[in-house]
């Protein structure tokens, strides 16, 4: 049976200099944001102004993010958990940010689906074995291992494959691809806006990814090949998602092109990849302070 024993609120207090903190205030300020509050009507009239091609590409980049942000908001849990259970209230505050705001996005996506596309059919056509390689597998298989091995390398693989991959590459490739199609074709305001609002929400999210894996890395420079395995393993079938999105159409509308998003997939791999680096013989100060900073 747990018990508690002490609190850290009511002995130590709350650092609130500390990174994790730090993200949980602009949460606060920036993430309350309400889906049904989005003014979708101009979107309807727009949608249905589309020809069945360019209806079928946005179902198509909605589908990845719905069951994207569904998958998100069911295996999060077991990551909190282990934080929790460390006694780092301060991340463990943050963290039921990531929650509220996942289930946010995907009531987000549904009600574009119900309200805007007007669909009621099953988008499960659209899950390729890329995509399904990694929502469907890997994430929960990284997520819920926390559950039975809270260990610090498989924090790493947790966080490498949900912040770093999911968020950081298929996600944000998406919600490039996606602004691209609507801004460049003035298209849509409402899902322009949320987004946007989306956008900002993952970049917390991918802050304290980042935060995370390299505080992990800076107390055990084993955990780094653990990260780099991760990532590079998971990089085919991230941009395989992109490659099939652009295979299953012969002539692609709204002007975008492959290699453009390929190229921003491994631009922001790459990126990743360098940041949790630097965690590399740098002391848990050091790492604090590049959060802090970036």
């Amino acid at each position: 049976m747990t018990t508690h024993t002490t609190f850290a609120t009511t002995t130590r207090g709350l650092r609130r200099d500390l990174p994790a903190m730090r993200l949980f205030e602009k949460a606060k300020r920036y993430g309350v944001w309400n889906p049904s509050e989005i003014d979708f009507r101009q979107d309807r009239a727009d949608w249905l102004r589309l020809n069945a091609l360019e209806q079928e590409v946005l179902l198509h980049l909605t589908s990845l993010f719905q069951a994207g942000e569904e998958a998100v908001t069911g295996d999060i849990l077991p990551l909190m958990l282990a934080v929790s259970r460390e006694g780092r209230i301060e991340e463990e505050m943050y963290l039921t940010t990531f929650l509220f705001e996942e289930a946010k996005h995907t009531d987000f996506f549904r009600r574009f689906l119900d309200e805007v596309a007007g669909v009621r059919e099953d988008l499960s056509r659209f899950t390729t074995p890329s995509y399904q390689a990694i929502v469907y597998e890997a994430l929960p298989a990284a997520m819920h291992r926390l559950l039975d091995d809270p260990a610090p390398a498989a924090q790493v693989r947790a966080a490498v494959t949900y912040n770093m991959i999911v968020e950081g590459v298929l996600a944000e490739t998406g919600y490039h691809a996606y602004l691209t199609a609507l801004e460049r074709n003035g298209l849509m305001p409402g899902q322009c806006q949320g987004i946007r609002l989306l956008k900002q929400d993952e970049s917390r999210h991918i802050a304290y990814g980042i935060f995370l894996i390299s505080r992990l890395i800076a107390a055990d420079d084993a955990l780094w090949e653990v990260a780099e395995a991760t990532m590079n393993e998971l990089l085919a079938p991230a941009l395989g998602v992109v490659g099939d999105l652009f295979t299953a159409y012969p002539v692609m509308p709204f002007g975008l092109d492959e290699s453009a998003f390929t190229d921003y997939a491994i631009d922001q791999f790459q990126k990743r990849l360098a940041r949790i680096e630097r965690a590399r013989g740098a002391t848990l100060e050091d790492v604090q302070r590049d959060a802090l900073e970036g």
